[in-house]
């Protein structure tokens, strides 16, 4: 089943938008970049490499970086899309 184009436009809007979110959400925090990837057990160059849009990261990682935020991973897609 082929998507309509207005879907995959607003998706990839969406993807564009994340490195910027995550960045967001991480500064609410107050948290360094070293801080949330301890916290997601990710590495922080990962985490830096995420923020900077260089790498997209997998659905695990996404899970890593929502629990460490004290957030669903639905919270987290949710907030791509506004």
């Amino acid at each position: 089943m082929l998507w309509p184009m207005a879907a995959r436009s607003i998706n990839k809007e969406a993807i564009k938008r994340f490195p910027a979110e995550l960045r967001a959400l991480r500064q609410e925090k107050h948290w360094t970049q070293e801080e949330l990837a301890d916290r997601a057990g990710l590495h922080f160059t990962y985490i830096s490499q995420i923020e900077r849009g260089l790498k997209s990261p997998s659905l695990r990682s996404l899970g890593q970086i929502a629990d460490a935020l004290g957030i669903t991973l639905s919270m987290l897609v949710k907030r791509m899309e506004d």
